[in-house]
Order: C-alpha cells, then sequence, then structure tokens
C-alpha cells in the first residue's frame, strides 16, 4: 500500500483523497517506503477530536526518540516546544504565555494591526498584478508577532526568512540550519534585552526565567522561538487560504463588502473549509489505544489530520461546500483540548481586520491567475499558498 497523500495531485486539493480513506475507516494504517515506524491517520472529525484530548497521546518527543539514532540535528530548542510536552511540564509552560493572548490583550492590539494593514494596502499597486500573500499575508502576522515579542525591525527579515526554511519540507538540513539560526539569534536577543529590558512579551518571560517561575535558560529561548514562529506561520497561510476561498466566489465577496460588519461571523467557516494546519504536530501512543474501530499499538505516531476532520461529513453537512452562514466552532483548525491554539484570538483578530480592509478599500480584487496554476508549500504540517497573485482596480476607502 502507498502513500496516497504523496501525489503530487494532494497538495492542489487534498480533500477528496482525504474524504476517500475516511469514507473506508476513519483512522487508517500509513506504511512508510524509507524504513520509519509506520503510523496511523485520523481523518474522521470524531475520532480527531477524542485523539486531540487523549493523555495516553503523547507530544513528548524527547521520549519518543530517546535511544534512537537519527542525522538530524534540529537545535532543542526548536526539537523540544512546548507544543512537543505534555503535563505537568506544558501546563506550567503554557500559563506563562496565555495571559498575552487573551481576548482583552489581544484587543489592545487591535488599533496597531489596523494600522499596519492600512500601511500595508497602501502599498499595493492598482491595475498591476502582486502576489497576496507578499503583499500581506506574510508581512503583517510577522510585523505584529515581533511587535509583541520586541524583535527589532532590522532583524525582522531574518527572522522571517529562518521561520520559512523551518518548514522546508524534504530538506532536513535546511530545516536543521534554520533552527540554529534562529535559536541562537533568540539566545542573542534575551542577552541584549537582560541588558536593556522593555516591556514586551519577551521581557516579561525573561523576568520569569530570572524571578521565581521555574522556567529553565533552554524553556525561556524555545519558548520565544515557538511563539515566534507559529505566532505568523499559521496566520500568513489562513489569510490565504482565506482569500482564496472568497476570490473563487464573487458572491460572497459582494456579501461581506456590503455587509462587513459579518466578517468575524464568518471566521470560523473559513477556518473550516481550508484549515491552515492540515495535519497537527506528532504524537505517539504511550499504551494501546483504541480509536475508530482500529487498535493503535504502543509506540506508533498518531497524525491528526485536522484539515480531514473539518471536512467530515457527520460534523459538518455538504463539507465541501463553503457556507459563511455555518456554525462552525466547532472546527479544529486551532486543535482542542490543552493544546489549542494559544494565539488563537491574535489569528482571528489580524485575519477580521485585514480581509475587512482588504474588501472596502479594493471592491475590484481579483485572481490573476486560474486556481489550478497556484503553487502551493510542499508540506504537510500546514496548508498554504506559496503566492497568490491578485489584481484591483479600483480603490475607495471605508
Amino acid at each position: 500500500m502507498t502513500d496516497p497523500t504523496q501525489d503530487p495531485r494532494f497538495l492542489q486539493d487534498p480533500y477528496p483523497t482525504l474524504a476517500a480513506m475516511r469514507s473506508r475507516c476513519p483512522v487508517q494504517f500509513m506504511p512508510t517506503e524509507s524504513g520509519g515506524r509506520p503510523s496511523y491517520l485520523v481523518t474522521g472529525y470524531a475520532e480527531a477530536r477524542k485523539a486531540l484530548c487523549d493523555p495516553r497521546l503523547s507530544k513528548d518527543t524527547a521520549a519518543f526518540f530517546a535511544g534512537k539514532e537519527s542525522r538530524r540535528r534540529l537545535h532543542p530548542a526548536v526539537a523540544h516546544t512546548m507544543l512537543a510536552t505534555d503535563p505537568p511540564r506544558h501546563t506550567r509552560l503554557r500559563k506563562l504565555v496565555t495571559k498575552a493572548f487573551t481576548a482583552g490583550a489581544v484587543a489592545q492590539l487591535r488599533p496597531f494591526i489596523a494600522r499596519v494593514t492600512e500601511e500595508l494596502l497602501d502599498r499595493w499597486p492598482v491595475g498591476e498584478r502582486f502576489d497576496f500573500v507578499a503583499a500581506l499575508a506574510v508581512p503583517l502576522p510577522v510585523i505584529v508577532i515581533c511587535q509583541l515579542l520586541g524583535v527589532p525591525q532590522e532583524d525582522r527579515p531574518d527572522v522571517q526568512r529562518w521561520s520559512r526554511e523551518l518548514f522546508a519540507a524534504g530538506r532536513p538540513d535546511v530545516i536543521d540550519a534554520a533552527s540554529h539560526s534562529m535559536a541562537d539569534y533568540m539566545t542573542g536577543l534575551v542577552a541584549a534585552k537582560r541588558l536593556h529590558p522593555g516591556d514586551s512579551l519577551l521581557d516579561r518571560l525573561i523576568s520569569a526565567r530570572d524571578g521565581a517561575e521555574r522556567l529553565s535558560e533552554e524553556e525561556l529561548v524555545s519558548l520565544a522561538v515557538l511563539l515566534l514562529v507559529a505566532g505568523h506561520e499559521t496566520t500568513t497561510n489562513f489569510l490565504g487560504n482565506a482569500a482564496l476561498a472568497l476570490l473563487q466566489r464573487p458572491a460572497e465577496v459582494d456579501r461581506l463588502r456590503g455587509n462587513p460588519d459579518d466578517v468575524p461571523a464568518v471566521l470560523d467557516e473559513l477556518l473550516r473549509f481550508d484549515s491552515p494546519v492540515s495535519t497537527a504536530t506528532f504524537r505517539f501512543a504511550t499504551e494501546a489505544v483504541a480509536l475508530g474501530g482500529v487498535d493503535i499499538p504502543p509506540g506508533a505516531p498518531v497524525l491528526v489530520a485536522l484539515g480531514a476532520a473539518n471536512r467530515d461529513p457527520l460534523r459538518f453537512p455538504s463539507p465541501d461546500l463553503l457556507d459563511l452562514d455555518r456554525d462552525a466552532a466547532g472546527h479544529l483548525s486551532f486543535g482542542h483540548g490543552i493544546h489549542r491554539c494559544v494565539g488563537a484570538p491574535l489569528a482571528k483578530a489580524e485575519a477580521e481586520i485585514a480581509l475587512r480592509a482588504v474588501l472596502t478599500r479594493f471592491p475590484g480584487i481579483r485572481l490573476a491567475v486560474p486556481s489550478d496554476r497556484l503553487e502551493w508549500r510542499r508540506t504537510r504540517l500546514v496548508r498554504g499558498l506559496a503566492g497568490l497573485p491578485v489584481t484591483v482596480w479600483s480603490v475607495g476607502r471605508a
């Protein structure tokens, strides 16, 4: 049995393949062709939701790979982030950053997000083809998370490049090198902030490290790297995927343009329809687990296909239809359980502000190429466009 997710057409539109797999069984054994350990892929919604909060499915990658030889040389601060831990360590680390992403904290960031959005849109060339991803979906989340963490403006292009390289599927040497560059940079930034403290989130984490909180230096650097990377990569894909879904449906664009206050209410459906994170991060069974009628043996990796779960017709009728009136709040694009994305409120605020601004300022925005000619990023963890060529032929401020 070959892995159908390796078909080049899968990148363009993975959902028919995932639907076929789910219809056979919502949990499937996935062989490996490289001699690695076979895994199990979860494609059903109920099974995915259960897997995401099952304590028997550990995220402790250090424990999984202990004693196993590997040619990889990921920096420990990248390999062992908060995402790769279980309670009680995970609980302790998550508590340190949760306050920065509450609804109230994000509300304070909204004026800054709106200002940056308008500045980026001011640069859009009217009547010329340009890349929506490069012109908005990438820079906005990068600027916002760098501002939140206190990353100097002159360092942001490097940070953005290293982050992109961390997702270079099929290029382990590039990923490993980027992990060291990012961790080394963050180590230096922490040292600089100790000499010249500020009021950023990173400064507050440093205070926790140097105060009574039980935070090691490696954990501090690891948290900073995780927040920096996760804080913009997924939002970039969210913006690109949402824009594409809407631009393929002019009637929906016209509807939202006429009722921009509806934008917040449709974000969950846009997230459900084309999840920016296609597969949840690594888990493995610490003991035998029965899931979806399948017995998963101890030690087996379990991959939860969030995008597939969001298209399960047993949970979302007519799942391949983008229905902006659907109540999609139960989607799994941000995960579920104790590992649910801590930055979800910030991601939704950025998407709301950005999409509302684009729809009201640029009523003439159109795709510049057929959808089947778009290039998707070659990674199975996240789903996002490498570029989204568009044109705008009319500009008007709301």
